[in-house]
């Protein structure tokens, strides 16, 4: 983890935006940002990570987060990374796959979220093995996204 002013103030927004939601394992949702953001490598892309869900699944808005001080290098990939139910799935993940930092933090989103040990065999049903594919889609489209853009350069 990248300990910054920006990065902290991320964390404690991220801990109490989630801080009484549980994720499909039952387990506090709030881990899953912390793990995503342990993973990055740079101060936006961290709170980025941490953030990620923020507007999607909590009643704070964009306009919230940028009258609490986060810079539109962190809002502007937040926008891409938040789906707009109206836009049909691999479209928005489209959307994400231009922006390195979207893309990073999509891909360290749909691989946790993908990766089935985190649940019980009981929890394993056809919903979330459907799930798991489309997720497994996703990474392949951003991966091969990042590829075209690195032989383009």
């Amino acid at each position: 983890m990248i300990y910054t002013e920006l990065t902290k103030k991320a964390l404690r927004l991220a801990f109490d935006a989630h801080r009484d939601q549980v994720d499909k394992t039952g387990l506090p949702y709030v881990f899953h940002p912390f793990h995503l953001a342990e993973q990055m490598e740079d101060e936006i892309t961290v709170a980025c990570a941490l953030l990620h869900d923020v507007v999607e699944d909590t009643d704070y808005t964009f306009e919230a987060l940028a009258s609490m001080g986060f810079p539109e290098e962190v809002l502007e990939p937040l926008r891409l990374l938040t789906h707009n139910p109206v836009v049909p799935y691999m479209d928005y993940v489209r959307g994400i796959s231009a922006h390195p930092v979207a893309r990073a933090v999509k891909l360290a989103d749909l691989r946790h979220n993908s990766d089935l040990s985190r649940m019980e065999p009981s929890q394993i049903d056809d919903w979330a093995l459907m799930r798991q594919k489309k997720y497994l889609a996703a990474i392949e489209l951003l991966t091969e996204e990042k590829e075209k853009s690195h032989h383009e350069q």
